[in-house]
C-alpha cells in the first residue's frame, strides 16, 4: 500500500505507519498505527487481525513524533485514525476499525 512508512525506536522496536481502504466504505482511507518488535511482526498484527494484503513498500510517510506517541501509549499499541491530518479525532482501537457497521 501507498502512504506508509516507519521509524526504529532507541529500544529497538518500531512503529509502523499505514495508510489503508477502510472495510466497508468504499473509497475511504485510514491511517493505521503498529508498534511492534519489527516490521515484518507490524505487518503480521494487522494481517492476524484479518488485514491481508497488508504491505510497507518503502518508507515514503513515516509516523510522526504524534502518532508514535499516540501508539505507544495505546494498551494495544494498534491504533487507527479517519482523518490524519485532523488533530481534533482521537485515535480509535483497532477493533473499532474491524467490527461490522450494524454492531457499533
Amino acid at each position: 500500500m501507498t502512504g506508509g512508512g516507519y521509524i526504529r525506536l532507541p529500544g529497538g522496536s518500531v512503529v509502523v505507519a499505514l495508510a489503508l481502504p477502510r472495510p466497508g466504505c468504499g473509497g475511504c482511507r485510514v491511517r493505521v498505527l503498529v508498534h511492534a518488535a519489527n516490521r515484518q511482526r507490524a505487518l503480521t498484527r494487522l494481517r492476524n487481525h484479518g488485514l491481508r494484503s497488508v504491505y510497507l513498500r518503502g518508507n515514503m510517510q513515516p509516523p510522526t513524533p504524534d502518532e508514535v506517541t499516540a501508539v505507544l501509549h495505546h494498551p494495544d499499541g494498534l491504533v487507527w485514525r479517519q482523518a490524519p491530518d485532523d488533530d481534533t479525532e482521537s485515535w480509535h482501537p483497532i477493533r473499532a476499525l474491524l467490527r461490522p457497521a450494524n454492531a457499533a
